[in-house]
Parts: structure tokens; C-alpha cells; sequence
């Protein structure tokens, strides 16, 4: 039997490590800046039009802020909020009204969790199905932040 020559085997071997190592790695979407910014401007016009004034936060996956737009004559306590619910949103997958109404049911469990914001006005920024980041917003009824909201995240054109 013939034997291949050392530097052939370590040559044919680099080759199968990137397969190897491909498959343990998952390919994640990620927020631009430049998405976030339309997001944040798409929501902004939502709110103008309906004479609402709120804080905007767009998040990436794991929570962290991307950009943040606050309008004239806010409320102080709503900047917190605006990025609280955003994080939630994009932590937990879900709209914070889920857990606004998980809560109102008396399933309180969550609530422990460190930054947890169970108020109606945080959705999640979904492509292809999957949760890659979330826009929360507050200044409003929770029902309005959620419109506003929900325009932010429309506005993604993946």
C-alpha cells in the first residue's frame, strides 16, 4: 500500500477542518446601523402622525442597544423604559405584551429575571422567522408604544 507523502496528508487535512468547524457555527442576521436608523425613523413618523411623543430604542438579539431616539417633551422615566422593553422583546422572542399579559394572569415566575420590563410596547425584529433584535417603545399607552413599535420593526426590508 502506498502512503501519501506528510505535507499532501496535512494539506488534505486543513482542507476537512473548515468543514468540520463550519458545521458547529450558526450564521446570525444582525441589525446594520443603518436598518436601525430607519426603524427608528419609520417609528418616529408613526408617532408624529398620530400627535404621540416617545422614546425609541432598537436593540440587537442579545439586548444591546444599536441607536436610540428620544422625541421633544418626553417623559424622563420613558427613556428606560423605551430600552427595557426593547430588550425584553428581543430577550424573551416575544412581544412584551405576552408577558404583560402573563402577568396580569398571575404567572410571575419571569418577573425575577434581572431587567425584565412586562409593559405592552417592545416587539420583536423577526427575519425568516427567526428573532434578531426588537424595537421597544414608551411615552404612550402601552397599546399606542406598541403601534409605534410595530411600525419601527415593519419598516426592516431584509
Amino acid at each position: 500500500m502506498k502512503r501519501l507523502p506528510v505535507p499532501c496528508l496535512v494539506a488534505l487535512l486543513s482542507l476537512a477542518v473548515p468543514t468540520a468547524a463550519g458545521a458547529q457555527l450558526l450564521d446570525e442576521k444582525i441589525v446594520s446601523l443603518e436598518a436601525a436608523k430607519g426603524m427608528l425613523s419609520a417609528a418616529e413618523a408613526h408617532a408624529r402622525a398620530n400627535g404621540w411623543r416617545v422614546a425609541i430604542a432598537v436593540v440587537d438579539l442579545s439586548g444591546d442597544l444599536i441607536a436610540f431616539h428620544r422625541m421633544d417633551d418626553v417623559q424622563h422615566a420613558s427613556i428606560e423604559l423605551a430600552l427595557g422593553k426593547a430588550r425584553t422583546a428581543a430577550r424573551f422572542r416575544r412581544p412584551t405584551k405576552a408577558l404583560a399579559e402573563a402577568a396580569a394572569s398571575g404567572r410571575v415566575g419571569f418577573l425575577g429575571a434581572n431587567g425584565v420590563v412586562p409593559l405592552d410596547g417592545g416587539v420583536p425584529i423577526t427575519v425568516g422567522g427567526k428573532v434578531i433584535g426588537a424595537v421597544g417603545v414608551s411615552g404612550m399607552t402601552g397599546e399606542q408604544d406598541a403601534q409605534v413599535a410595530q411600525a419601527g420593526a415593519a419598516a426592516l426590508r431584509p
